[in-house]
């Protein structure tokens, strides 16, 4: 039972820190979301700030196992076109998937205040996908789908436009569905500039 009130508040302190942030959101607004008084909430949590960290591991393990992360790797596709289904199982969990949305909120506010939610901005908005993407990259030019590269320069120049879009969908969720056509498009283009030529002969009729 306890252990369901922690994960409730949790559930709270997401949903406000993501609209309102940290500074905005106070202890006496969270425990009335929940229907508690704040002794109720200190009886989990010392404080707003072991909430905040709290919160901040659990967005660490909800992300890696939903979307993935450097340390919970995607299998290496066997195809150009598993290339673009991994690509777009991962956009729409991360702009689908309101926990991972509101994680990207909160760790947009917050990155500025916060030295944790900096380097956790830096990791999922960043370093984390280029992790993940130069592992499928180096693993599909071993398998002879791509062109023999450097993975990593690979691996940042097909992220850095898929993630402005993502944000892009944040700031204007009226977007979000030509944002995915473009990302999707995005990645078949990338196929037949990078593929190997039997594979990519493919893509030129698309």
């Amino acid at each position: 039972m306890a252990s369901d009130t922690k994960e409730r508040i949790l559930e709270a302190a997401l949903e406000l820190f993501s609209q309102n942030g940290y500074a905005g959101t106070n202890m006496r607004a969270l425990s009335a979301s929940l229907g508690l008084v704040k002794s109720g909430v200190y009886k989990h949590y010392e404080s707003k700030e072991a909430i905040w960290n709290a919160l901040l591991d659990r967005m660490i393990a909800y992300y890696g196992a939903h979307f993935g992360s450097p340390e919970h790797l995607p299998p290496v596709p066997d195809s150009p076109e598993g290339l673009v289904t991994l690509t777009m199982r991962m956009v729409n969990i991360t702009v689908h998937d309101e926990k991972i949305i509101m994680t990207r909120k909160v760790l947009t506010l917050e990155q500025f205040r916060d030295e944790r939610a900096r380097e956790l901005a830096t990791k999922h908005f960043l370093t984390g996908l280029t992790e993940i993407f130069t592992h499928v990259f180096a693993g599909m030019m071993d398998k002879g789908l791509v062109k023999r590269d450097d993975p990593a320069m690979l691996a940042f120049s097909y992220t850095a436009p898929i993630s402005a879009l993502i944000h892009l969908c944040d700031r204007e969720p009226e977007k979000t569905e030509d944002a995915i056509r473009k990302i999707e498009a995005f990645s078949r283009h990338f196929i037949k500039s990078y593929g190997m030529a039997d594979h990519a002969k493919e893509y030129a009729k698309t």
